[in-house]
Protein backbone atom coordinates (compact mmCIF):
# COMPACT_ATOMS: atom_id res chain seq x y z
CA UNK A 1 0.00 0.00 0.00
CA UNK A 2 1.39 3.37 -1.06
CA UNK A 3 1.37 6.09 1.21
CA UNK A 4 0.07 9.66 0.17
CA UNK A 5 2.73 12.19 0.74
CA UNK A 6 1.92 14.89 2.98
CA UNK A 7 1.89 18.21 0.74
CA UNK A 8 4.78 20.94 1.10
CA UNK A 9 4.12 24.42 0.70
CA UNK A 10 6.23 26.37 -1.91
CA UNK A 11 5.85 29.40 0.40
CA UNK A 12 6.65 30.22 4.23
CA UNK A 13 4.80 33.55 4.58
CA UNK A 14 1.94 34.68 2.33
CA UNK A 15 -0.43 37.74 2.55
CA UNK A 16 -3.96 36.90 1.13
CA UNK A 17 -6.37 39.26 -0.10
CA UNK A 18 -9.88 38.26 0.06
CA UNK A 19 -12.29 40.55 -1.37
CA UNK A 20 -15.26 42.54 0.73
CA UNK A 21 -17.74 40.41 -2.58
CA UNK A 22 -16.35 36.88 -1.04
CA UNK A 23 -18.14 37.61 2.16
CA UNK A 24 -21.39 37.86 1.03
CA UNK A 25 -21.54 34.56 -0.94
CA UNK A 26 -24.77 34.64 -3.34
CA UNK A 27 -25.82 37.32 -1.88
CA UNK A 28 -26.53 40.70 -3.08
CA UNK A 29 -25.02 42.48 -0.36
CA UNK A 30 -23.62 41.67 3.53
CA UNK A 31 -22.09 38.70 4.62
CA UNK A 32 -22.83 35.17 3.81
CA UNK A 33 -21.74 33.29 7.09
CA UNK A 34 -21.71 30.06 5.10
CA UNK A 35 -18.95 31.60 2.52
CA UNK A 36 -16.61 33.14 5.80
CA UNK A 37 -17.12 29.76 6.95
CA UNK A 38 -16.12 27.99 3.87
CA UNK A 39 -12.76 30.57 3.63
CA UNK A 40 -11.89 30.06 7.38
CA UNK A 41 -11.30 26.36 6.32
CA UNK A 42 -8.83 26.95 3.13
CA UNK A 43 -7.45 28.90 4.96
CA UNK A 44 -6.58 26.75 7.91
CA UNK A 45 -5.73 23.85 5.08
CA UNK A 46 -2.78 26.58 4.38
CA UNK A 47 -1.68 26.86 8.61
CA UNK A 48 -1.79 23.48 9.08
CA UNK A 49 1.07 22.74 6.30
CA UNK A 50 3.18 25.63 8.51
CA UNK A 51 2.22 28.68 6.70
CA UNK A 52 2.72 32.18 8.33
CA UNK A 53 -0.25 33.59 6.55
CA UNK A 54 -1.45 37.75 6.62
CA UNK A 55 -4.79 38.36 5.43
CA UNK A 56 -6.21 42.06 4.18
CA UNK A 57 -10.30 42.17 4.05
CA UNK A 58 -11.96 44.42 1.75
CA UNK A 59 -15.61 46.11 2.57
CA UNK A 60 -17.59 46.28 -0.74
CA UNK A 61 -19.78 43.57 0.48
CA UNK A 62 -21.01 46.53 3.40
CA UNK A 63 -19.64 49.61 2.15
CA UNK A 64 -17.50 51.47 -0.93
CA UNK A 65 -16.47 55.20 -0.65
CA UNK A 66 -16.22 55.47 -4.14
CA UNK A 67 -20.00 54.87 -4.74
CA UNK A 68 -20.46 56.92 -1.81
CA UNK A 69 -18.82 59.85 -3.25
CA UNK A 70 -20.56 59.98 -6.56
CA UNK A 71 -23.70 60.39 -4.17
CA UNK A 72 -22.02 63.64 -2.94
CA UNK A 73 -20.63 62.27 0.66
CA UNK A 74 -17.21 63.70 1.03
CA UNK A 75 -14.66 61.48 -0.11
CA UNK A 76 -12.42 60.81 2.96
CA UNK A 77 -15.61 60.44 4.88
CA UNK A 78 -16.94 57.88 2.94
CA UNK A 79 -13.30 56.14 2.77
CA UNK A 80 -13.24 56.59 6.43
CA UNK A 81 -16.54 54.53 6.31
CA UNK A 82 -15.29 51.68 4.41
CA UNK A 83 -12.45 51.69 6.59
CA UNK A 84 -14.59 50.33 9.64
CA UNK A 85 -16.50 48.03 7.15
CA UNK A 86 -13.08 46.92 6.63
CA UNK A 87 -12.72 45.83 10.75
CA UNK A 88 -16.16 44.37 10.64
CA UNK A 89 -15.40 41.92 8.01
CA UNK A 90 -12.00 40.99 10.05
CA UNK A 91 -14.11 40.50 13.37
CA UNK A 92 -16.32 38.30 11.80
CA UNK A 93 -13.47 36.20 9.93
CA UNK A 94 -11.55 36.60 13.17
CA UNK A 95 -14.76 35.12 15.00
CA UNK A 96 -15.04 31.96 12.47
CA UNK A 97 -11.42 30.75 12.47
CA UNK A 98 -11.49 30.71 15.97
CA UNK A 99 -14.73 29.09 16.97
CA UNK A 100 -15.11 26.89 13.85
CA UNK A 101 -11.60 25.71 12.88
CA UNK A 102 -9.77 26.31 15.76
CA UNK A 103 -7.19 28.86 14.18
CA UNK A 104 -5.57 30.87 15.89
CA UNK A 105 -6.06 34.65 15.12
CA UNK A 106 -4.84 38.26 15.52
CA UNK A 107 -6.58 41.74 14.17
CA UNK A 108 -4.62 44.14 13.77
CA UNK A 109 -6.09 47.56 12.56
CA UNK A 110 -4.82 50.75 11.12
CA UNK A 111 -7.06 52.57 13.29
CA UNK A 112 -6.71 52.75 16.75
CA UNK A 113 -9.57 50.74 18.23
CA UNK A 114 -8.15 49.16 21.77
CA UNK A 115 -11.67 47.67 22.62
CA UNK A 116 -12.06 45.27 19.37
CA UNK A 117 -8.72 44.76 17.78
CA UNK A 118 -4.18 45.45 18.25
CA UNK A 119 -3.25 48.60 16.68
CA UNK A 120 -1.22 47.39 13.46
CA UNK A 121 2.53 47.71 14.47
CA UNK A 122 4.60 45.89 11.90
CA UNK A 123 7.24 44.13 14.37
CA UNK A 124 4.36 42.82 16.49
CA UNK A 125 2.55 41.32 13.47
CA UNK A 126 5.68 39.82 12.54
CA UNK A 127 5.76 38.21 16.28
CA UNK A 128 2.15 37.00 15.55
CA UNK A 129 3.03 35.74 12.31
CA UNK A 130 6.00 33.74 13.52
CA UNK A 131 3.89 32.29 16.43
CA UNK A 132 1.72 30.34 14.15
CA UNK A 133 -1.41 32.93 13.97
CA UNK A 134 -3.22 34.11 11.20
CA UNK A 135 -2.96 38.08 11.38
CA UNK A 136 -5.86 40.01 10.04
CA UNK A 137 -4.78 43.44 8.84
CA UNK A 138 -7.99 46.06 8.83
CA UNK A 139 -9.01 49.36 8.33
CA UNK A 140 -6.79 49.68 5.20
CA UNK A 141 -3.68 51.70 6.24
CA UNK A 142 -5.35 53.91 7.89
CA UNK A 143 -6.22 57.01 5.20
CA UNK A 144 -8.78 57.66 2.82
CA UNK A 145 -7.85 57.69 -0.75
CA UNK A 146 -6.03 54.12 -0.67
CA UNK A 147 -7.75 50.99 -1.77
CA UNK A 148 -7.38 47.96 0.39
CA UNK A 149 -5.57 46.34 -2.67
CA UNK A 150 -2.99 49.05 -1.83
CA UNK A 151 -3.00 47.75 2.24
CA UNK A 152 -2.59 44.19 0.35
CA UNK A 153 0.67 45.05 -1.28
CA UNK A 154 1.97 47.30 1.63
CA UNK A 155 1.45 45.22 4.26
CA UNK A 156 3.07 42.26 2.32
CA UNK A 157 6.11 43.91 1.75
CA UNK A 158 6.61 45.14 5.56
CA UNK A 159 6.15 41.56 6.90
CA UNK A 160 8.29 40.02 4.28
CA UNK A 161 5.55 38.10 2.68
CA UNK A 162 7.07 35.99 0.05
CA UNK A 163 4.16 36.42 -2.48
CA UNK A 164 0.82 38.58 -2.88
CA UNK A 165 -2.56 36.56 -3.26
CA UNK A 166 -5.44 37.81 -4.39
CA UNK A 167 -8.43 35.78 -4.12
CA UNK A 168 -10.97 35.85 -6.59
CA UNK A 169 -14.49 35.12 -6.65
CA UNK A 170 -16.26 33.55 -10.06
CA UNK A 171 -12.75 34.50 -12.42
CA UNK A 172 -9.76 31.77 -11.67
CA UNK A 173 -6.92 34.08 -12.86
CA UNK A 174 -5.80 36.70 -14.94
CA UNK A 175 -7.66 37.45 -18.42
CA UNK A 176 -7.56 39.17 -21.28
CA UNK A 177 -10.34 41.06 -20.75
CA UNK A 178 -13.70 40.42 -18.09
CA UNK A 179 -14.45 36.64 -19.03
CA UNK A 180 -17.63 37.00 -17.01
CA UNK A 181 -18.99 39.77 -20.19
CA UNK A 182 -16.13 38.21 -22.86
CA UNK A 183 -16.57 34.33 -23.47
CA UNK A 184 -13.62 35.22 -26.00
CA UNK A 185 -11.65 36.41 -23.03
CA UNK A 186 -8.11 34.65 -23.55
CA UNK A 187 -6.26 33.51 -19.73
CA UNK A 188 -2.65 34.25 -19.06
CA UNK A 189 -0.75 31.51 -16.72
CA UNK A 190 1.85 34.49 -16.83
CA UNK A 191 2.28 38.27 -17.04
CA UNK A 192 4.47 40.99 -16.44
CA UNK A 193 3.77 44.33 -14.10
CA UNK A 194 4.56 46.57 -16.98
CA UNK A 195 1.70 44.40 -19.16
CA UNK A 196 -0.52 44.64 -16.68
CA UNK A 197 -0.56 48.07 -15.55
CA UNK A 198 -0.51 48.92 -20.20
CA UNK A 199 -3.50 46.73 -20.57
CA UNK A 200 -5.39 47.87 -17.80
CA UNK A 201 -6.46 44.55 -17.08
CA UNK A 202 -7.72 45.39 -13.59
CA UNK A 203 -6.11 42.69 -11.16
CA UNK A 204 -6.04 45.57 -8.83
CA UNK A 205 -5.15 49.41 -8.38
CA UNK A 206 -2.37 51.26 -10.04
CA UNK A 207 -0.79 52.45 -6.98
CA UNK A 208 -0.51 48.52 -5.77
CA UNK A 209 0.45 46.87 -8.90
CA UNK A 210 3.16 49.43 -9.20
CA UNK A 211 4.27 48.97 -5.20
CA UNK A 212 4.65 45.13 -5.74
CA UNK A 213 6.62 46.24 -9.23
CA UNK A 214 9.22 48.38 -7.51
CA UNK A 215 9.36 45.57 -4.86
CA UNK A 216 9.60 42.58 -7.06
CA UNK A 217 6.83 40.87 -4.70
CA UNK A 218 5.00 38.42 -6.97
CA UNK A 219 1.09 38.18 -7.48
CA UNK A 220 -0.77 34.98 -7.76
CA UNK A 221 -4.38 35.64 -9.02
CA UNK A 222 -6.64 32.62 -8.05
CA UNK A 223 -10.48 31.78 -7.69
CA UNK A 224 -10.52 30.49 -3.74
CA UNK A 225 -14.14 29.29 -4.40
CA UNK A 226 -12.75 26.33 -6.07
CA UNK A 227 -12.16 23.79 -3.29
CA UNK A 228 -8.31 23.24 -2.22
CA UNK A 229 -7.22 25.85 -4.79
CA UNK A 230 -5.22 28.19 -2.23
CA UNK A 231 -3.70 25.17 -0.92
CA UNK A 232 -2.37 23.55 -4.52
CA UNK A 233 -1.37 27.09 -5.41
CA UNK A 234 0.47 27.74 -1.73
CA UNK A 235 2.12 24.20 -2.45
CA UNK A 236 3.51 24.97 -5.73
CA UNK A 237 0.70 23.56 -8.36
CA UNK A 238 -0.12 25.33 -11.80
CA UNK A 239 -3.11 27.30 -9.80
CA UNK A 240 -4.56 30.54 -11.28
CA UNK A 241 -1.84 33.12 -12.97
CA UNK A 242 0.87 34.89 -12.19
CA UNK A 243 1.90 38.68 -12.10
CA UNK A 244 5.60 39.45 -12.03
CA UNK A 245 8.80 40.05 -13.89
CA UNK A 246 9.52 37.81 -17.06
Amino acid sequence: MVKSQTPTSKYKRILLKLSGESFKGDQDYGIDQRAVSYISGEIKKVVQLGVEVGVVVGGGNIWRGSEASVEGMERAVADYVGMLATVMNSMILQSTLENSVNVDTRVLSAIDIRQISETYIRRRAIRHLEKGRVVIFAAGIGNPYMTTDTASALRAIEIDSQVLIMAKYNVDGVYSSDPNKNPDAKKLSHISYMEALNDGLNIMDSTALSLCMENKLPILVFDLFVENSLLKLVCGEDVGSMVGSI
